[in-house]
């Protein structure tokens, strides 16, 4: 009979077990909540580094579509100028932009890339490869280096050879 009557006292949850259940689940859950908060606010950098690079090697290519003359790459752009009148590779050497990305026509800063910019073209004249002696203005490397909207820079390298 004592049995029974123990039963009968122990019926649902006592007022302390239902907070202690309250506690614990806020806590994991304010741990779930805060690890999708930290995975959500880096998801969209791979994408600004994305895009970063892309104005890199697209810059980089306008560059090797140029000719090449010279045996000095001075440069003759220099921040924000109109890319328009660059004859030869040589010409980018030193260019750099502030404000945002320029469009190489009217030299208008591109919507959407208004947080990106060139921080340097070097031109370098290649003396030798592979210990071949290369003559004079027959080969350069084009580094292209562009900071994203954080800050972080992306560099992109290649090569020009030939006329």
């Amino acid at each position: 009979m004592s049995t029974r009557f123990s039963s009968m006292l122990q019926r649902g949850i006592s007022l302390v077990e239902l907070i202690m259940f309250i506690v614990i689940v806020s806590v994991a859950l304010a741990g779930i909540l805060l690890v999708m908060n930290l995975i959500t606010g880096h998801s969209a950098d791979p994408l600004v580094r994305k895009q970063a690079l892309a104005v890199a090697e697209s810059m980089l290519e306008e560059v090797r579509l140029q000719g090449l003359s010279g045996v000095s790459c001075t440069g003759t752009l220099g921040a924000n100028a109109s890319r328009a009148n660059a004859a030869s590779v040589c010409d980018y050497s030193g260019y750099s932009t502030t404000g945002g990305i320029r469009d190489f026509a009217t030299n208008a800063v591109v919507p959407g890339l208004g947080g990106y910019n060139i921080n340097s073209v070097t031109v370098n004249q290649i003396p030798s490869l592979g210990g071949t002696s290369i003559t004079t203005g027959s080969g350069v490397m084009i580094t292209v280096t562009v900071a994203d909207p954080t800050g972080t820079t992306v560099s992109a390298t290649g090569y020009r050879a030939g006329n």
